[in-house]
This record gives structure tokens, C-alpha cells and sequence, in this order.
């Protein structure tokens, strides 16, 4: 049996992404929601946009404990995928099962020098994924799993 796994962590950069779009979408839907009630009530349109504001609070502790809850581990013979806070999830992923592994990145995420590594199984409900890594880190993760799913599958 080893030891505990090495749990390696998304970039920083992924939480900051995370939150400013969290903070951009809850201003935009604040000022909406109050410049559309404001020519029927003012107060109303005021109560609104402190509740939109409070739902974006809320929200950006949700997704600050989201991005923490991420996690990923290399081992010997498989890799571990954590993540979730209600409802914890850990994946592992032989290295001799992996088919594919993608890394993508959307603007937003090449906007920050992000990228996400997808790995694919034969199972239809795999979807482990490493969101936020930076793209160098991606590319070698990426490397890295691909020789050592060589390696497995080879019977090495």
C-alpha cells in the first residue's frame, strides 16, 4: 500500500477567472434588474439589485470553494481526480485504460494561459478532467499520461 498521494492543485489563476466572472455577470444582471424596475418603483428596483448583488456574494463563495475542492494525483499505476464539495467525487483512472487525453482551452481560460486535460475511458460515464491548469503544466500532464499509458498497455 502507498502512501498518501501527492494531491496537486489548479492554478490560482483558474479561482481568479472564476471570479471575475461570477462578479461581471451578477454587476451586469444587478444594474439590469435595477435600471428596468426603476421606471416602476425605485425602491423595488433597489431591494432587487442588493438581492442579485447578495446572490453574487453567495455565488462567489461557492465557487471559490469549488475550485478548492479540485485535485489531482500521479501515482504509479493510476490517477487520481478529486473534486466537489456537497457531494465529494474520486475518480481513478488507470493509466492502461486511458484511449485519449485532450486539453482545451476557451478564450476566457487562453485569456489567463489556462488550459483543462480531459482524460477518456472505454467507460461511457468517464469524464474525469483537471480544469485550470496552467498550459505548460497541461502539455506535460498530458505527456506524461500518455507515455505512462503506453507503458501500461504494453504490459511494461
Amino acid at each position: 500500500m502507498s502512501a498518501e498521494p501527492n494531491w496537486q492543485r489548479p492554478s490560482p489563476r483558474l479561482l481568479t477567472m472564476r471570479r471575475i466572472e461570477v462578479a461581471t455577470v451578477t454587476i451586469v444582471a444587478a444594474i439590469v434588474a435595477f435600471v428596468v424596475l426603476a421606471f416602476t418603483h425605485v425602491v423595488v428596483a433597489i431591494v432587487v439589485a442588493v438581492v442579485v448583488l447578495l446572490v453574487g456574494a453567495a455565488l462567489l463563495v461557492f465557487v471559490t470553494r469549488r475550485v478548492h475542492a479540485w485535485g489531482y494525483a500521479e501515482r504509479e499505476d493510476d490517477l487520481f481526480v478529486r473534486r466537489g464539495i456537497m457531494f465529494s467525487r474520486l475518480s481513478v483512472i488507470p493509466y492502461g485504460r486511458m484511449q485519449f487525453i485532450d486539453v482545451t482551452a476557451g478564450p476566457i481560460e487562453r485569456l489567463f494561459g489556462l488550459a483543462t486535460v480531459r482524460m477518456h475511458t472505454a467507460a461511457a460515464a468517464s469524464d474525469a478532467r483537471i480544469p485550470g491548469l496552467a498550459a505548460d503544466e497541461a502539455a506535460r500532464v498530458r505527456d506524461r499520461l500518455a507515455e505512462l499509458g503506453e507503458a501500461q498497455a504494453a504490459g511494461l
